[in-house]
């Protein structure tokens, strides 16, 4: 078994030089500007946008408020259903209750993880305002298919694209499809501003909304036009932002490299499986499935007493989360994954060495 001297985790955020981080500190310290709609923070919109490949982004916070928002801003029926997946991270799913909203969870595909979009149909009811899929770890979502699905049935589509920056679909940003895409830069992302969000509107006068919603409702006219709240993104934050952003080909490029140096180490192992992904995912992740659970748990334990810290991610499966959804519907296949599933280290600063090590150990422990 490989022993590692320093603690490897699951993921490390991205980080620029601190030199470059700083040169946008000193222009903040020079406006004396630190929040509210302030230059970098719109400066990190535009760049974002131009690099993305979409028309607008709206800067928040952090990416839960995004999500919140996004599903505000499109003025949905209260108290309806919102369709959503069972395999994502309790932000989707708290998103949903604290704006009033009753989730109705559709099962995931077993080899792409993301939604079954063969299942929403059935479960759109005449109270159901939006259907709200997630691209897990990056792969996207068959968004065609789903959006077809909500213009049939007069829905909106809400994209949690949490860890979706940098993916494409029929050589668009998959930020494009649906209503409203929301996003996350938590420090954890490919693109991280420490702490925040973006919010991908279709519809100018839903960007403008989320504008207003972000900033306590306050209109351009400087009066309260909604129940808004305090959502913006810093300066300090979109500081950090603008400095990773013009590393984030490269950071891509990297991504991909080491997700393929573990999967060609790791795919001559007949008891693992591993998430069908598209050509165009960001490969945020690098998950790995089990035969049950009792391996994953031998394997996590024998990768800590290495010094290694994968995580299980997502687990449990949401809709198991009975404190706040108790008569959520069942899940079996996601409940299953969930149960058996394992994300292993992978970040920029990772070395190869240390990606064939973890490799390794995997392959040790199962034999």
């Amino acid at each position: 078994m490989n022993k590692f001297e320093k603690p490897i985790y699951v993921t490390m955020p991205t980080l620029a030089p601190l030199h470059e981080v700083d040169a946008y500190m000193e222009r903040i310290w020079a406006s004396g500007i630190m929040t509210h709609n302030g230059p970098l923070v719109q400066q990190f919109e535009k760049d974002f946008s131009a690099w993305s490949g979409v028309d607008k982004t709206v800067a928040v916070c952090n990416g839960t408020l995004a999500i919140q928002l996004a599903i505000r801003a499109l003025g949905l029926p209260k108290g309806g259903e919102i369709i959503t997946t069972p395999f994502t991270f309790i932000a989707t799913l708290s998103s949903i209750l604290y704006e009033g909203y009753k989730p109705v969870f559709v099962d995931i595909d077993s080899d792409t993880l993301d939604i079954d979009p063969k299942k929403i149909e059935a479960a759109i009811t005449d109270r159901t305002v939006a259907i709200l899929p997630v691209h897990v770890f990056g792969n996207p979502c068959d968004v065609e298919v789903i959006d077809d699905i909500a213009a049939k049935h007069g829905v909106k589509v809400i994209y949690d694209a949490a860890h979706a920056v940098g993916v494409k679909v029929n050589g668009k940003s998959v930020l494009s499809y649906g209503d409203v895409s929301a996003t996350s830069f938590h420090a954890t992302k490919l693109l991280n501003t420490s702490e925040g969000g973006g919010i991908i509107a279709r519809d100018p006068s839903v960007d403008e909304r989320l504008r207003e919603l972000r900033f306590f409702g306050y209109n351009k006219e400087k009066d309260v036009a909604c129940v808004g709240t305090n959502a913006k993104m810093t300066e300090v934050n979109a500081a950090i932002g603008l400095a990773n952003l013009k590393y984030m080909d490269a950071i891509l490029a990297d991504r991909r490299e080491k997700y393929g140096l573990y999967k060609a180490i790791l795919s001559g192992c007949p008891s693992l499986s591993f998430q069908k992904i598209a050509p165009s995912c960001n490969c945020s992740y690098f998950p790995v499935m089990f035969e049950d659970e009792a391996t994953l748990l031998r394997v996590d334990s024998a990768l800590k007493a290495a010094n290694v810290y994968a995580r299980r991610y997502f687990w449990p499966s949401v809709n198991k989360y009975r404190s706040i959804c108790a008569d959520a519907e069942g899940c079996p296949i996601s409940e299953d994954i969930a149960s058996r599933i394992l994300c292993l280290p992978l970040y920029r600063t990772l070395a190869g060495d240390e990606v064939r090590m973890i490799a390794d150990n995997v392959k040790e422990v199962i034999g």
